[in-house]
């Protein structure tokens, strides 16, 4: 079968209407590349800030909640921050905050704690916010303000910290705050020092 050779010329040489879409796709994606690789620099740096003391007590496993230099002597704190699954940012900068107070002689525990995920992007952001930070606790609750968010996490806390290794009891002291509260460690530390 014979193809007409006009036929053939439209169908390789693309339109002018193709080309700009191409060209201006081309650039939008390398302009988004772009700015991708400024807000990582800019966030890595943060977290480069924030990560040298964060890092040295946080931890999700109930066995493994204190570090290795933790004395027993250290007092034990552990606060439960209720948040939305959506306030990533929040919580980062949480994060950020929290992570560069470190008051001596005591152990605290910061996690993040919110109701079941109902959206997918939430799973995965979550998921990754996990794996990256590890914590971050999800309670078996429809999310909510006035019908028992903090009871349920009150009432989870024991069998989430039952375990036979490490100090009995694992903490001497635990919290809730909400995601707009800031606590000054050392503070809060020196004034429940005096209880025990």
């Amino acid at each position: 079968m014979m193809m007409n050779p006009n036929f053939q010329q439209v169908m390789m040489k693309p339109t002018k209407p193709e080309r700009s879409r191409f060209i201006i796709s081309s650039f939008f994606i390398l302009f988004l590349c772009a700015v991708v690789s400024i807000y990582e620099v800019r966030s890595g740096n943060l977290l480069k800030f924030g990560s040298h003391t964060f890092f040295s007590y946080n931890s999700s496993s109930s066995a493994s909640f204190l570090p290795l230099n933790s004395t027993s002597d250290d007092i034990r704190i552990f606060i439960g921050i209720l948040t939305l699954p959506d306030q990533y940012q929040r919580r980062h900068f949480l994060r950020i905050i929290y992570g560069t107070q470190s008051p001596a002689g005591a152990k605290v525990d910061v996690k993040f704690v919110f109701c079941n995920l109902t959206k997918e992007d939430q799973k995965v952001l979550v998921a990754l916010e996990i794996m990256r930070y590890d914590d971050i606790i999800i309670l078996n609750c429809t999310e909510n303000m006035n019908q028992g968010k903090t009871y349920t996490y009150f009432s989870s806390l024991p069998e989430m910290l039952n375990s036979t290794e490490g100090p009995s009891p694992p903490y001497h002291y635990i919290m809730k705050a909400d995601d707009y509260t800031y606590l000054r460690l050392d503070n809060l530390v020196e004034s429940l020092r005096s209880l025990l």
